[in-house]
This record gives structure tokens, sequence and C-alpha cells, in this order.
């Protein structure tokens, strides 16, 4: 999956952002800090939730 990253210098940081992952956003002290950090953020943001589903819920995947 290929998703497009926006890094711009912000004062004495540089702040990182995911336009199409709503609130998946992170910065650091450098550009290749901030690129470590959202790969990172991006990884958490699309992790499986571990929330407890009721039973008569209906659950499926889908692939993107």
């Amino acid at each position: 999956m290929k998703l497009r990253v926006i890094i711009e210098p912000d004062e004495d940081v540089y702040i990182a952002y995911c336009p199409e992952l709503p609130g998946c956003v992170t910065y650091g002290k450098t550009e290749e800090d901030a690129r470590r950090n959202i790969r990172e953020a991006i990884e958490l943001y699309l992790r499986p939730s571990e929330e407890k589903v009721p039973k008569d819920a209906k659950v499926f995947e889908i692939a993107v």
C-alpha cells in the first residue's frame, strides 16, 4: 500500500502527516526523524483494533 506523506518545516521541528489518514500526524527534530516517526504512526494507525466485538455483530474483512 502506498500513501502520501507530507513533511513541512515548522520553527525547530518537521511536521509529518498523511492526508488519507485523518489524525495521523507526528513530528521530528530532523526530516529523517519525521519520516521514521510517520512510518511508525501509519503502522499504528492501520493496526487492527483489539476491541471486543459483540456476539451478534457481523465481522468481515476488506482488502484495499
